[in-house]
């Protein structure tokens, strides 16, 4: 007759006769996964290596044709914008002031000169500053001579007025400089915008620089402000350039906005890496073309030229 001891002396054998199993197969395995986990990893890191090798060589590759473009942009520029100023205008705290100085450089290259440097704060575009800005620009803040819109919102009034008073129109005189210093200093004070330069003159052109995505609350209303303030200033002068960054030509970047606009981006020229020197190069040609009444798309991005028509002069 089978006892309990039996039943247990049963299962205690099958369970160590799986153990040994089990030992034996990993015993008999472990060696050919080891093998080959060590040649995956050897092959990684000979990876690795090409591709360490082939980052050098693209930034070698990278620096030397920057260093060629830089190089070669004072010819390719020159004359450009003989007799012509033009105002910088940072539209976010995130346009590097590099930027800003490289842009100056060419544009004095190009025979141009920059009238003044302008950045906007981020509650210029802040719906919260609505209320005040409009009390301003309908108030003390409005020059003599100064017409605005009899409808529109607080960033219609304020665009208007700070084209009127920055830009020059095409064959009309200059604005006053004295009603240019009132409202920088006015809208100064309700820190919406900050003087960079020493003085701001009013200029026959405009330079938009922007930096990235538009982000925060109310996108839609702070974008649209930008929008205002950039067809303002080309319809008032001789024409505009917004240009910015790879992620500014994104949907909700400056860059991208004005190209998603048709009447828009038929009247300004955008360039999407001013952070390079070509970008920097198409951004003082698209300035002296906006001045010949043409616009145009330049950089990286889809649907755009590398860089505008370079003059015949400079060929």
């Amino acid at each position: 007759m089978i006892d309990f001891r039996y039943h247990l002396v049963s299962l205690i054998a099958v369970f160590l006769a799986v153990a040994l199993g089990i030992v034996i197969g990993t015993t008999q395995l472990n060696q050919p996964i080891l093998n080959d986990i060590e040649n995956q990893v050897t092959a990684l890191e000979k990876d690795k290596r090409s591709l360490e090798d082939r980052t050098q060589q693209l930034q070698a590759e990278l620096d030397t044709a920057e260093g060629f473009q830089e190089a070669v942009a004072p010819t390719l520029v020159a004359g450009a914008l003989a007799d012509r100023s033009v105002l910088l205008l940072a539209a976010d705290e995130e346009v590097a002031p590099e930027t800003v100085e490289l842009v100056t450089a060419l544009i004095q290259e190009a025979g141009g000169s920059v009238s003044g440097v302008l950045r906007l704060r981020p509650e210029y575009t802040d719906p919260s500053t609505a209320t005040s800005l409009q009390n301003y620009v309908n108030g003390s803040g409005r020059p003599a001579g100064v017409e605005l819109p009899e409808d529109g919102d607080a960033s219609v009034l304020v665009a208007s007025l700070l084209s009127q008073v920055l830009m020059i129109p095409p064959g009309a005189p200059a604005p006053d400089t004295a009603a240019i210093s009132s409202v920088v200093s006015g809208l100064s004070s309700l820190d919406v915008l900050r003087q960079e330069s020493s003085s701001v003159a009013p200029a026959n052109h405009a330079v938009v620089l922007t930096s990235g995505e538009i982000e925060g609350e109310d996108v839609d209303t702070r974008t649209a402000a930008l929008v205002e303030l950039v067809r303002a200033l080309d319809g008032a002068g001789s024409g505009a350039v917004v240009a910015g960054d790879g992620v500014s030509a994104r949907e909700t970047g400056l860059v991208g906005v004005v190209r998603a606009d048709p009447a828009l981006a038929a009247a300004v020229s955008t360039v999407d890496n001013v952070e390079t020197a070509v970008g920097r190069i198409s951004t003082v040609l698209a300035l002296g073309r906006e001045g010949q009444g043409t616009s145009g798309k330049y950089g990286t991005g889809d649907d755009t030229q590398p860089v505008p028509p370079v003059p015949a002069a400079a060929q």
